[in-house]
């Protein structure tokens, strides 16, 4: 596996990169993760294809310019422009929290280019409503004390709670590296500009039901901030789909039971690798 940087309309963002080919595992992280969330599972799939991580604008190491587009619609593109400048013809998405509208909605403007889709405590989310932290995030003046003042005691309490189990200290360290003025400030606006969660579900419920894509769905079942609920939810939209339920796992069960969700997530990928998307 090898780390570069990758250019985009100005924006730099980092890249793991292993394995050769125009076929490819995509993970794409979420709020507030960094590409480097992926260490672990980019090395495994990159034994036996092509897999990538960038750190998406706002996030990790990534620039986090003042005048990007803040809004999922905004991170697709730009995904899509990485996609494209590392030569990737083929996609296997796998997703985490808002890596999900980011990367569904990627695909559900180039659907010939989907060959698998994998989400972790994310997907169509029909009938969600905010957990308490977007709440929070979305409330003018609320969300900016609570950014200026969250400590490092308080994050890494935060996590605990969606996440019993515990998280690795140097995952949480790096986490709070990286969640810095810029990264806080692409939080509060992308999660003011991601208002009506139905109208988008729903968009991407007609774009990619129709495809009815090869799909893994791993969830860890106490996640606060998305309950077990709507990993069922996803066969709605996947009715292919594989659901790995993880019972005592949190929001970030590739954090606190990396042996289970590499199980479930590499073997999928290792069949799903080289065969048509129709199939």
């Amino acid at each position: 596996m090898n780390r570069h940087d990758i250019t985009i309309g100005g924006i730099r963002s980092p890249v793991l990169d292993a394995g050769t080919g125009h076929e490819a595992a995509v993970f794409v992280h979420g709020n507030p993760g960094s590409g480097e969330d992926w260490q672990a599972l980019v090395e495994g799939a990159g034994s036996f294809m092509r897999a990538v991580a960038p750190t998406m604008p706002g996030f990790g190491q990534a620039d986090k310019p003042d005048d990007f587009d803040y809004t999922a619609s905004g991170y697709s593109t730009h995904l899509g422009h990485i996609i494209d400048a590392l030569g990737i013809d083929r996609v296997h998405l796998v997703v985490h929290d808002f890596g999900g509208p980011w990367g569904l909605g990627w695909a559900a403007q180039h659907p010939a280019r989907v060959a698998s889709v994998t989400m972790i405590n994310i997907g169509v989310l029909t009938g969600y409503r905010w957990h308490f932290l977007a709440r929070i995030w979305r409330t003018p003046l609320l969300g900016e004390l609570f950014q200026a003042t969250t400590t490092r005691a308080g994050f890494r309490a935060l996590l605990k709670l969606g996440n019993p189990r515990g998280l690795p200290r140097e995952f949480v360290d790096r986490m709070y590296a990286d969640f810095d003025a810029g990264t806080k400030r692409a939080i509060l606006r992308l999660y003011r500009a991601t208002s009506h969660i139905d109208e988008l579900s729903a968009t991407l419920h007609s774009a990619l039901r129709p495809l009815n894509l090869p799909a893994l769905v791993v969830w860890g079942l106490r996640d606060l901030y998305l309950p077990a609920r709507f990993a069922d939810l996803q066969l709605t939209t996947f009715p292919r789909a594989r659901l790995v339920k993880l019972a005592d796992s949190g929001h970030f069960p590739y954090a606190d039971n990396p042996d289970a969700v590499a199980d479930a997530i590499l073997p999928f990928l290792r069949e799903r690798c080289g065969r048509a998307p129709a199939d």
